[in-house]
């Protein structure tokens, strides 16, 4: 369908959160563009022309998400901002959708969510899980890798990639791809109570990953390995909170241990087409690196 097929006034409405973001306002475009009933949620949401609107303050503003979900059967609910009340404002949210009628929700989760996952923000995305698995909601859980982005944004203006990752391997994805395999999700059958590892077609180093930047940004970047302390360290300069620089180091050491390795084919089972590999999404990008080339 194109972008121009007006949605079915009697079709089920779907409630997209994140808009703003880089997977939520690809998901409700992509929506829009196959004639669904789309209404985006958020602080500022953002999305196609016709969508509907309704504005929250947060996930923990319980009234607002309860006002937002009023009427909706499906609830794409992109996880919020790292935060150490992160897990308690999404069950928040997830109380307002049942209380409001909604029936399923499709949960954006992370690769190797677990209860003592080395990624710290990894775990809040498991008692997330569990709190819906204990709900009354059917819903479908996708496990996304680090993104492709973020991978070439961890290379400095000076060329350096470091952290604590060793010679693990990461299956980063592109956003694209996260968000074609959840609409398929979304308006597609036969997913409840599924959980999809939502990767990369392969599994890289960031060394391997400073190669290609290497490539396209026609200068040398490199991957200098940082132990946990040296890590924290050169982190410390931004000001952040401890919770937060912890979060940023153990992605590092997340690599390390293998947990981000799984490569999966969810992505070409569910959008019917391949992933992205790096490369073809630093060819497709180059806005991603060009921290590189000023």
């Amino acid at each position: 369908m194109s972008s121009t097929t007006p949605a079915d006034p009697g079709a089920p409405v779907i409630a997209v959160t994140g808009t703003s973001g880089r997977v939520g306002g690809r998901v409700a475009r992509r929506l829009a563009e196959h004639g669904a009933a789309v209404r985006l949620v958020g602080r500022n949401p953002e999305g196609p022309a016709g969508a509907g609107k309704a504005r929250i303050g947060s996930y923990g503003d319980e009234e607002g998400m309860r006002r937002a979900c009023d009427g909706v059967g499906t609830l794409f609910l992109v996880s919020g901002h790292e935060d150490p009340g992160r897990v308690r404002e999404h069950q928040i949210a997830l109380d307002s959708a049942v209380a409001a009628g909604v029936e399923r929700v499709v949960y954006l989760s992370f690769l190797g969510a677990a209860p003592e996952a080395t990624f710290t923000f990894a775990r809040d995305h498991w008692y997330t899980e569990e709190y819906i698995r204990a709900s009354s909601l059917r819903y479908t859980f996708l496990r996304d890798s680090l993104y492709q982005a973020g991978i070439a944004a961890m290379a400095g203006a000076d060329g350096v990639i470091r952290g604590p990752a060793g010679q693990g391997r990461v299956s980063a994805v592109a956003h694209d791809d996260v968000a074609d395999a959840a609409v398929a999700v979304l308006l597609g059958e036969g997913h409840d109570s599924a959980t999809y590892d939502i990767t990369g077609p392969s599994a890289i180093t960031l060394a391997e990953a400073a190669e290609e930047l290497s490539r396209f940004a026609g200068r040398t970047v490199t991957y200098v390995p940082e132990s946990h302390a040296e890590a924290l360290e050169s982190r410390a300069s931004f000001g952040a909170p401890e919770w937060e620089v912890t979060g940023w180091v153990s992605s590092y050491e997340a690599i390390a241990s293998g947990e981000l390795a799984v490569v999966s084919d969810a992505v070409a089972r569910l959008a019917g087409r391949p992933a992205q590999s790096f490369a073809e999404y630093l060819r497709a990008r180059p806005e991603a690196y060009a921290q590189l080339r000023s």
